[in-house]
């Protein structure tokens, strides 16, 4: 089946459409993908993955036309002083 692998920072954009096995995982997939090897900074261990934008487990099984995504981590939050 096709699948997609999605992941987007500031100095790395990358979409690999890939053929897997029917019952491939999420996990899988990204692997498969090859990201890992281009950006070794990604941390599975820490960082958000998901299908079409909802936030899943990596051994989640995907289906035909998925796209999985790879989140950044959040480096900024909104400053509560904008009132001052």
């Amino acid at each position: 089946m096709r699948v997609s692998v999605a992941y987007i920072d500031p100095a790395t954009t990358f979409w690999q459409t890939l053929e897997v096995e029917d019952g491939c995982d999420l996990g899988s997939a990204i692997t498969l993908s090859g990201i890992l090897m281009k950006v070794p900074a990604i941390d599975l261990d820490t960082q958000k993955v998901g299908v079409f934008g909802k936030v899943a487990k990596l051994d989640t099984l995907l289906k035909e036309g998925d796209r999985v995504e790879i989140y950044r981590p959040i480096t900024a939050t909104p400053d509560d002083d904008d009132d001052e």
